[in-house]
């Protein structure tokens, strides 16, 4: 009975794959899921790959994603498990994964962060002063930087400044992971470094794909681009068990 289900076999489970799959990635613009087998492979516990294609993805209602592509090879499954609903790994799977974001994608979870903070408190002129960031954008560059620029608002005067710094991240020698210590402030210096660099450790996180949690799945990353307006991360992705409906 199982041999003819030749055609119904990769169908089956790529509607099984895609059902499960948009239950764990809610909220999204558009997603698409391929899984690619055969009979005879299937028959051996094997997928030939799984390839998934979402669009507008948002990632514990922080960072949107403008699009993430995931694909693993060789996945290891029960087979009459799968054709049944139940897609189970045998063993884990590997694979790559490419992530684009968008500077208005990386802008707004930096603006969300900047409303989770309190008003500071520093030393301006021998006099400790309450200051507060009003407003922070990010623009990648095509120099391959990152510029993060914010207006502070100062407390008793109610005057506000300007601040801003120039990053360029760089893959961590040591291993996977996005680092930030090539920081160069162009405004307002100390007012810069006092503020924002909590801002960095958020950018930090973001590229470090901390905010994608997704049951069985996991992204490291491996290398990025940066384009005028946009940033590419290049990702290992792993997938330990299939996420279940």
């Amino acid at each position: 009975m199982f041999f003819k289900l030749d055609d119904l076999g990769e169908k089956t489970i790529n509607k099984i794959a895609e059902v499960a799959l948009s239950t764990k990635l809610e909220k999204r613009d558009k997603l698409e899921v391929k899984v690619k087998t055969d009979p005879n492979l299937l028959a051996k516990g094997t997928l030939e790959s799984l390839v998934i294609d979402c669009q507008g993805l948002m990632v514990e209602n922080v960072l949107r994603m403008e699009s993430i592509n995931i694909t693993l090879n060789t996945i290891a499954v029960s087979p009459f498990k799968a054709l049944t609903g139940n897609i189970q790994l045998t063993q884990p799977s590997r694979g790559k994964a490419c992530v684009l974001l968008t500077e208005q994608d990386i802008t707004r979870v930096l603006e969300q962060a900047i409303l989770r903070k309190q008003p500071s408190e520093i030393i301006i002129d021998e006099k400790v002063v309450k200051v507060s960031l009003q407003q922070v954008t990010c623009n990648l560059l095509d120099t391959g930087k990152i510029l993060i620029q914010g207006k502070v608002k100062r407390e008793d005067t109610q005057n506000i400044k300007k601040v801003s710094l120039e990053i360029k991240p760089k893959i961590c020698q040591a291993g996977n992971g996005v680092i930030m210590d090539d920081i160069e402030y162009l405004e307002e210096a100390n007012l810069s470094s006092i503020l924002l660099n909590p801002i960095l450790e958020e950018a930090k996180s973001i590229l470090n794909l901390k905010n994608f949690k997704v049951d069985g799945l996991s992204l490291k990353v491996e290398d990025f681009n940066i384009k005028q307006g946009a940033l590419q991360l290049e990702a290992e992705a792993g997938m330990t068990h299939f996420p279940q409906f």
